[in-house]
């Protein structure tokens, strides 16, 4: 692994902050555009949505009236994900550099900062260092998984229940108060900071196979705490669980967290990159790598996904409050060694694209691509047996 760009200063507080980073810069807004379009990047937080059209969306949407607000996401509800608070514990200060960067180019007077309950205090002791953010107002999340996603995180924000909004929603022309309101991830804002200050091509001067700069990357296997590291955009997945150690028997990989896709032992060596994981139709999302041993069950661990899945689910519409429990109970009963996988397809398409949010969607997606990856084992539990010597109860 080579040397990191957002995790060097190596301690939480402003002094060593501004020894590595110097001063906050203060970028007009088609400056801070231009840079952000020419360094290509995406957002961090799952979606992979280009940061500057975010940015530029809601610039038009003020400019048509209402001051913009803007949220930074550090929540980070998935579980097999650490990085955001990670970031927090040892770059606090590189966060708010970004969050302040993009209101003060917005012209906006109120941001807000999202963060995990373990981040509280080290977000809590890097504001009380700066003069520069008054306008940062600190919250403690505590809406659980769905809790995470945009809407939802504007409505908690708002005192609110942090459930997510209607589809048609567009945070960028109608977010907090009805307000313009820009909500990006906190890795995407230290992003954000860096580029700010050393420019596209600095940025672009670090990844590989097309994907430019540095990415943070929770790795972990189960029943084990994430390990986060950062590495160059692009890095294959099989280097970076080298570097980890994480497991010297690789059966499987789960990219994106428990809304990602499950790929195969000969998918590894793919780049952890949006074109490198195109073809296993995959995505790096929230930079979750979840790793099997030929020792471990993958259609055990997918059931247990599911079922914290449907438990997490807002309730707020059809899909999700009887399609994911009954995916659920379906994937359980195939872990039992009940033939249940033409039921789990049907689900899957009368679940797909028809929720309120997405996470009906993310949730098939884990289902559809555990299915495949999983075939063999799924066959194995209907004749009662176990790939991975596990006991199957019929």
């Amino acid at each position: 692994m080579t040397a990191p760009i957002l995790l060097r200063a190596g301690d939480p507080g402003l002094a060593a902050h501004a020894a590595v980073f110097g001063s906050r810069p203060s970028p007009s807004l088609d400056g801070l555009l231009g840079e952000l379009e020419a360094a290509g990047l995406d957002g961090r937080g799952g979606a992979g949505f280009p940061v500057h059209r975010k940015l530029a969306a809601v610039a038009r949407a003020s400019a048509r009236g209402g001051a913009p607000i803007v949220v930074g996401n550090g929540s980070e509800g998935e579980p097999l994900s650490a990085k955001d608070r990670v970031l927090l514990q040892r770059a606090p200060h590189l966060v708010l550099d970004g969050l302040l960067i993009c209101a003060e180019a917005l012209g906006s007077d109120e941001a807000h900062l999202v963060v995990h309950a373990d981040a509280r205090s080290v977000a809590e002791r890097a504001l009380a260092e700066r003069s520069d953010a008054g306008i940062v107002r600190l919250h403690v999340a505590d809406h659980g998984f769905v809790g995470g996603e945009a809407s939802a995180l504007v409505a908690g924000v708002s005192g609110r229940p942090g459930v997510p909004s209607d589809r048609i929603v567009r945070l960028a022309e109608r977010g907090l108060r009805r307000r313009p309101t820009l909500v990006q991830n906190v890795e995407s804002l230290a992003q954000v900071a860096v580029i700010a200050r050393t420019g596209a091509d600095r940025h672009r001067s670090r990844g590989r196979a097309g994907d430019a700069g540095t990415r943070l990357v929770s790795v972990s296997t189960p029943g084990e705490t994430p390990i986060v590291l950062e590495v160059d955009g692009g890095t294959a997945i099989a280097e970076i669980l080298t570097a980890t150690g994480v497991t010297r028997d690789p059966a499987a990989a789960l990219v994106g967290g428990f809304h990602g896709t499950w790929l195969p032992r000969e998918a590894l060596d793919a780049a952890l990159s949006p074109r490198g994981l195109a073809e296993w139709g995959a995505s790096p999302g929230s930079g979750v790598l979840h790793v099997l041993s030929g020792g471990d069950c993958g259609i055990r661990a997918t059931a247990d996904m599911l079922a914290f899945l449907a438990a997490a689910s807002a309730r707020q519409c059809g899909p999700c409050l009887n399609g994911l429990p009954a995916i659920a109970g379906s994937m359980r009963a195939l872990a039992a060694g009940r033939d249940t996988r033409d039921e789990l397809r049907r689900l899957a398409g009368l679940v797909d694209g028809r929720g309120a949010c997405a996470h009906p969607d993310g949730t098939v997606r884990l289902l559809r691509s555990a299915l495949t990856v999983f075939a063999d084992d799924a066959q194995a539990h209907t004749e009662g047996r176990c790939r991975a010597g596990r006991r199957v109860r019929s």
